[in-house]
């Protein structure tokens, strides 16, 4: 098998197509730690089906003058851990899944990690636990603006349309409000339970 470089971003509990490049077997992974922090991206939001359609979760970030991803610190002043976990709880309690795996979600949300980059690599320790997966992964030694690595870190826009064709699967709320394409992976683990990763392995990239 070919092995492939490539740089990834790292999300808070990211979405579904993420998931379908990281767990990729071609693919070897370095995750970006040095690119200055791009507001309004997955880096510090989520979304999840709401009952209302789709809820964006967010990271309030501590502003320290900073600017690399890796220096980013998570602000605490609101207890913004305890809502998160309350809207995926109240969005995905009558799931088929969340259930069986809310302890182990629940873990994402025990402790306060000073930085983003740590608390977003701890979320994804639970989620490759959940999905029973152990993809591995290095950090990144310096920024390089036009790596000869695959580069994803534009990739995945938070603001348009998904650039991944994957097949619908029943949501919770998609009797009243349809299909929610590319949510985080939680929505995926909840409605799909083991088949979750059989789902991610079949995406594919559209563009």
């Amino acid at each position: 098998m070919n092995m492939k470089n490539v740089l990834l971003p790292v999300f808070y509990l990211p979405p579904v197509s993420w998931f379908s490049v990281f767990l990729d077997p071609e693919n070897e992974i370095v995750f970006e730690q040095f690119e200055n922090f791009p507001k309004q991206t997955y880096r510090n939001r989520s979304n999840i089906y709401g009952a209302n359609g789709q809820l964006s979760l967010i990271i309030p970030i501590h502003h320290n003058g900073k600017r690399e991803l890796r220096d980013i610190e998570i602000s605490y002043r609101e207890d913004w851990m305890n809502l998160h976990w309350k809207s995926i709880k109240t969005a995905y309690q009558s799931s088929p899944y969340f259930e069986y795996y809310e302890d182990k979600f629940r873990k994402i949300f025990n402790t306060k990690e000073k930085y983003l980059l740590d608390f977003n690599i701890k979320g994804l320790e639970v989620l490759q636990q959940i999905l029973k997966t152990e993809k591995a992964y290095s950090l990144n030694e310096e920024y390089i603006k036009n790596p000869e690595a695959i580069n994803y870190r534009e990739k995945f826009s938070a603001k348009s349309p998904s650039e991944f064709a994957m097949e619908e699967y029943y949501q919770t709320f998609s009797d009243k409000l349809g299909f929610l394409k590319d949510l985080s992976v939680l929505d995926l683990i909840c409605n799909k339970g083991p088949e979750s990763l059989t789902y991610i392995k079949n995406i594919k990239q559209l563009y």
